[in-house]
């Protein structure tokens, strides 16, 4: 297949041609999308004079994927791109707006990212408990550091540097309160709150900020049109979180009590969303991810390092049942609930938090969902189309004139066999193929 990158995306117009099109929403007619620069400027139609074509007889074209919750790096944001992940929805970590401009700035070959910066926890709270002690950079951060150029090595370090210069303690209102101005100056996208209290984490007795502490965050992020997305597990926690008024959910609770259609109603009719991460529900129970390991579409992309990681789970609470997780998702989606697709993958491969993958994870979330008693189409919008609405992306997830060339070509038709995602002949990001 051509490579549309060989000359200036500003100049080039490419037309796929004969491709069976996902836009975002539902399978439909026109077989041409034609691209000038970043943007979609066709949809059908006439082809250009002089567009480069690519004939994507047999392969259905999709928008660019988005993972609506992870923790991420530049070789994240490098390997997402390889599995047609063009956006990354950070939900804990360095990769504000300011974070973006010392990190990514010449780097053109990692997906788009947005993030939350710093959460609001309490002292010692999650994710204390997944970290090493010490004020120390990580070993599995300087790990990762060793294998970066040294530009991208500088710009990690001195995002880390400026995050970690003071460790914010968040202990009453108004400490909250400063907290959400802080993130807001440094350009967070929006605001993650933790509500968590560490059984499902193998943790139990986390310390946890009040409601009233963590309400007073939501207000103030509010009143700076910033949504707030909280990290629950558990159905009191994820009640909790929807009492204070948050807008979305970054995990699908894993238990089941008697009181789940309550929970459900009451989260359906806050309007909120709910990013499950089954992948993650999975891997707390202590299973890996080895199917997807030993997928050559996979293992041909990720180093060997991140295969181990995905051949191992975190195995925090392997008294649950996957069954839940599964009935619990199905509840919300048949109440009408936004449904979206993350994975809480870690910046770097770190054993203990096993069976997830950048990018590889996104194309397992959806088989889960499908698993779960999703459609196929269902499971690609909650990759595109709502991700992108929930979180006011409004020039991604679609395929429609005027939207980001953020495109996925793949052999097959997901929309009836979501494992076809996988198959992929070819990436555009912003206009640019990176891959095909």
């Amino acid at each position: 297949m051509k490579n549309a990158a060989q000359s200036s995306p500003l100049e080039k117009v490419t037309a796929i041609t004969n491709a069976r099109i996902f836009d975002g929403e539902k399978v439909i007619d026109s077989r041409n999308v034609v691209i000038k620069g970043e943007t979609i400027i066709a949809v059908g139609g006439d082809l250009p004079a002089n567009a480069t074509i690519i004939d994507a007889k047999n392969a259905t074209l999709l928008p660019g994927l988005i993972d609506a919750h992870v923790h991420t790096s530049i070789g994240g944001l490098r390997d997402a791109l390889k599995f047609g992940v063009t956006t990354e929805l950070e939900m804990n970590g360095d990769f504000t707006k300011r974070g973006r401009a010392i990190q990514l700035k010449n780097v053109n070959d990692v997906a788009d990212v947005r993030s939350a910066g710093t959460a609001i926890t309490a002292p010692g709270g999650h994710p204390d408990e997944l970290l090493p002690d010490g004020d120390e950079i990580p070993d599995f951060i300087l790990k990762e550091l060793e294998k970066l150029s040294k530009e991208d090595r500088e710009a990690m370090l001195a995002a880390y540097a400026h995050d970690h210069e003071e460790v914010p303690q968040v202990t009453t209102v108004e400490e909250a309160i400063k907290h959400v101005h802080t993130q807001v100056e440094n350009g967070a996208d929006y605001i993650k709150i933790m509500i968590e209290e560490g059984t499902v984490m193998a943790a139990p007795g986390l310390p946890v900020l009040s409601d009233e502490i963590l309400k007073a965050a939501v207000e103030e992020a509010h009143k700076f049109d910033k949504i707030v997305i909280a990290h629950v597990l558990t159905a009191d926690s994820s009640q909790s979180a929807i009492d204070i008024g948050v807008e979305g959910l970054g995990h699908l609770f894993i238990d089941r009590p008697e009181h789940t259609a309550k929970l459900v109603k009451s989260i359906a009719d806050s309007g909120a969303f709910v990013t499950p991460c089954l992948v993650l529900n999975s891997s707390i129970l202590g299973n890996p991810a080895s199917e997807l390991a030993n997928d050559p579409r996979v293992y041909s992309k990720l180093s060997p390092e991140w295969i181990d990681i995905l051949n191992s789970s975190f195995n925090t609470f392997p008294q649950g049942h996957m069954e839940n997780s599964f009935r619990n998702v199905m509840d919300l989606h048949r109440a009408g609930v936004d449904i979206l697709v993350g994975t809480d993958v870690s910046p770097v491969p770190v054993k203990n938090l096993g069976g997830l993958a950048h990018g590889a994870s996104v194309h397992h979330e959806m088989q889960l969902l499908v698993m779960a008693g999703f459609t196929p189409i269902e499971a690609l919008r909650s990759a595109t189309s709502k991700p992108a609405r929930r979180f006011g992306l409004n020039d991604r997830g679609q395929i429609a004139v005027g939207a980001l060339a953020d495109l996925v070509l793949v052999a097959g038709d997901p929309t009836t066999n979501i494992s076809d995602t996988l198959s992929i002949q070819a990436v555009w990001y912003k206009g640019v193929q990176q891959l095909g």
